[in-house]
C-alpha cells in the first residue's frame, strides 16, 4: 500500500517538474522573442498556452485519484496540497509568459525604442529562480527554496528600474509612450511572473518544514 502510494506521489512531483519546465521554456522564449523580434518564436509561446492548461487539469485529477484511492498520511497530504495550490500559480506563470511573447509580436513592428538590457536581465532571473524551485522540489531542499524568494527581491528591483526608466522616456518624448507603455507592460508580466514562483517557493518551504513562511501573496 504504501509503495503504491509513494509511486503516486512521486508521479504528482515529476508530472509537476515537467509543468515547471514547461513553463520555463515559454518564458525563455518569450524573452528570446522579445530581443530578437522574432514572431515566429512568439506565437510559438502563444500556442503552448493550452498544453500549459491541459497539464494543469491533469495534474489536479491525479492529485484528487491519489487521495481517493489510498490514504496519504499527514506528510502525504502536505506534499499533495501543495501541489494543487502550485498548480494556479504555475498556470498564472505560463499565461505572464504569453502575455510578454503578444506583447513582442506588437513590438516587432517597429524597430526597438532602445536596446533591451534590464528586460532581458528580469528574464533571466526568472529562468535562474525557475532551475533552482526545479531543483528544491527534484531534492526536497527547503534552504534552496528560500534562494528564489530572495530572488524575487532583485526582480522587483529591476522592475522598479526598468518603470523610471521608462517613465523619463515618455516625458522627454510622448511619440514614445505607446512602446513605452508596452515595454512597461512586458515589465509588469516579469514582475508578477515572479511573485507566483516565490508563491511556489513558500508552499514548497512549507512541504518540506511544515513552516508557514508567510502568508502566500494574492496574485493574479
Amino acid at each position: 500500500m504504501r509503495e503504491a502510494l509513494d509511486k503516486a506521489l512521486n508521479q504528482l512531483v515529476e508530472e509537476s517538474l515537467r509543468m515547471l519546465s514547461l513553463v520555463r521554456q515559454m518564458t525563455q522564449e518569450a524573452t528570446e522573442a522579445l530581443v530578437e523580434g522574432d514572431r515566429a518564436k512568439a506565437e510559438e509561446v502563444i500556442s503552448r498556452d493550452k498544453e500549459v492548461d491541459a497539464l494543469e487539469l491533469k495534474i489536479e485529477n491525479q492529485a484528487i485519484a491519489v487521495i481517493a484511492r489510498h490514504q496519504p498520511v499527514a506528510s502525504d497530504l502536505r506534499l499533495i496540497f501543495t501541489i494543487i495550490k502550485a498548480l494556479t500559480d504555475l498556470e498564472r506563470s505560463g499565461d505572464y509568459a504569453v502575455h510578454v511573447a503578444e506583447d513582442a509580436l506588437f513590438l516587432s513592428q517597429e524597430p526597438p525604442l532602445k536596446r533591451y538590457v534590464t528586460l532581458p536581465e528580469m528574464g533571466r532571473r526568472l529562468l535562474a529562480m525557475m532551475d533552482i524551485l526545479g531543483k528544491a522540489v527534484a531534492e526536497r531542499d527547503a534552504e534552496l527554496a528560500r534562494q528564489v524568494l530572495a530572488m524575487d527581491d532583485q526582480v522587483d528591483g529591476l522592475y522598479e528600474e526598468v518603470t523610471r526608466e521608462l517613465v523619463t522616456y515618455m516625458m522627454e518624448d510622448p511619440r514614445t509612450l505607446t512602446k513605452a507603455l508596452t515595454l512597461m507592460r512586458v515589465a509588469r508580466s516579469y514582475e508578477r511572473l515572479g511573485d507566483h514562483l516565490e508563491n511556489i517557493a513558500e508552499r514548497v518551504i512549507y512541504w518540506l518544514t511544515g513552516e508557514v513562511y508567510k502568508a502566500p501573496e494574492d496574485v493574479d
